[in-house]
């Protein structure tokens, strides 16, 4: 039991507070630059291993194959060994998978090496909302848990740069760049630097309150606790104990109702996590330079697109960081899905009354080339301050202690594959069936979230996680 005496009311240091919580969501940079670093180097990938349109759909989202595995057990990992421990394994398989990207020789083992990034990039999806959840005070969790949305997009748009850079300067993603190497392979090293120093960082935060109360050991979880909170300590403690089992380990099992279908919550976050990915916002980010180019914008103009795009990401992030613990989660749910399905469904008509080429590939110019790349950019906008943050936020506080680690991994398992099918299936709808119907496919995704939020999701606005 603490003692008395570790009732702490000694108010916490938000510098201290922001730096832990940033540590951790450096993972989610990790996330956004191992996943859209692809993006400057697909053209080049594929006539580089002369793939077919399948092969690079495989290439492309075979991180995400192994993002979803990734997903699914980190949260047995986080609970065994603990969140930070967690932290420094992803950060190991990001620094691996940039390493072998880099260097890969063929289709089969490019998809081998992406893979295990991505076992990287599910852990961090999954370790760090929960962790930034578990250290964050309630009237600050909305924010601090929009900085794992905001490291991502960063990192998105820092993976754009470099890649337009490294294009620029070698000339296209195929020429030689430093010492006679083609320049995309430069592009999967960039991210070495950056995944090096997750795991640094990782080491120089202090393990997550709730685990230490689950793990038996209250009175370092007290002195965490009066790091990132202050106040009473001890009751805080007192009250995480009640929430969380120490008789065993939590299991997958606990995520099934006494019926034995999974709990109600849980299909939420399921909800949740499939309709941010089935409204294709990552079609934007992964194939954005090929789409542009498919559209009749030169390789340099689609990177220079993408890059703005990836700007405009992080702007309307920051939006929601600002907004998100005043107006509530529901809300601003409310407001992006009612935006997207406008301007998807604006991309769905411009892209499906195109003329088309020789080659049958749809051209824009004039106005309709305007609104497209206005509509592009608004979307961006509309997710960016709504889908994107608020799901990360949500999937991390929406769940009791008992269940966080356990179901915030199947949400997150869930959402991977989504994003898989979604990336996957791509470049097929383009070859065969246009831009047209991919964004009208998207277009009805958005519109169905829209009826998901208003009749599921309850506003978690202020609340401690205990009361959850």
């Amino acid at each position: 039991m603490l003692s008395k005496k570790r009732a702490i009311r000694k108010k916490p240091a938000t510098s201290h507070l922001i730096f832990i919580t940033g540590a951790a969501a450096l993972g989610g940079f990790l996330f956004g630059f191992d996943t859209a670093v692809i993006n400057g180097a697909v053209a080049a990938l594929q006539r580089a291993f002369n793939a077919t349109s399948l092969q690079t759909g495989f290439a492309v989202s075979g991180a995400l194959v192994g993002s979803a595995i990734g997903a699914f057990f980190a949260g047995q990992i986080a609970d065994r060994y603990g969140r930070v421990k967690a932290m420094v394994v992803a950060s190991v398989l990001f620094t691996l998978s940039a390493i072998g990207s880099g260097i890969a020789f063929g289709t089969t083992d490019f998809i081998f090496w992406r893979l295990l990034g991505g076992l990287g990039v599910g852990a961090a999806s999954v370790i760090a909302p929960a962790y930034i959840a578990e250290v964050s005070p309630a009237h600050l969790r909305g924010r601090l848990g929009s900085l794992q949305q905001l490291a991502i997009v960063v990192g998105i748009f820092l993976a754009l740069m470099s890649d337009y850079a490294i294009a620029t300067l070698a000339g296209s993603a195929e020429s030689p760049f430093w010492f006679g190497i083609a320049a995309w392979r430069w592009m999967f090293w960039t991210e070495i630097p950056p995944a090096v120093l997750y795991g640094v960082a990782a080491l120089m935060i202090p393990e997550s309150p709730r685990y230490l109360v689950a793990q038996g050991r209250e009175t370092e979880a007290a002195a965490v606790l009066a790091q990132v909170e202050g106040g009473d300590v001890e009751t805080k403690v007192q009250q995480i104990r009640q929430t969380v089992l120490r008789e065993r380990k939590p299991a997958f099992s606990d995520l099934l109702s006494r019926r034995g279908g999974l709990l109600r919550i849980v299909w939420i976050g399921i909800g949740l996590s499939v309709f941010q990915q089935f409204v294709g916002i990552n079609v934007i980010f992964y194939y954005s330079s090929v789409l542009w180019r498919a559209v009749g914008f030169s390789e340099a103009n689609s990177l220079t697109i993408t890059a703005i795009t990836g700007a405009v990401n992080i702007v309307t992030t920051l939006i929601a960081i600002a907004f998100v613990d005043k107006f509530g989660r529901k809300p601003l749910l409310i407001l992006g899905s009612i935006g997207m399905t406008v301007t998807l469904g604006t991309l769905a008509s411009v892209f499906g009354s195109a003329q088309v080429d020789v080659a049958g590939n749809p051209t824009l110019s004039g106005a309709a080339g305007i609104t497209a790349l206005l509509a592009a950019n608004l979307y961006v906008f509309c997710f960016g301050f709504s889908w994107g943050p608020i799901v990360w936020v949500m999937l991390g506080e929406m769940f009791n202690n008992k269940l966080r680690a356990a179901a915030l991994s199947l949400a997150a398992a869930v959402q991977w594959m989504a994003n898989w099918l979604v990336s996957t299936t791509f470049p097929p709808l383009l070859q065969y069936f246009g831009l047209g119907t991919a964004y009208g496919l998207y277009t009805t995704a958005a519109a169905i979230s829209l009826f998901f939020v208003l009749f599921f999701i309850k506003e978690t606005k202020g609340m401690e996680l205990e009361e959850m």
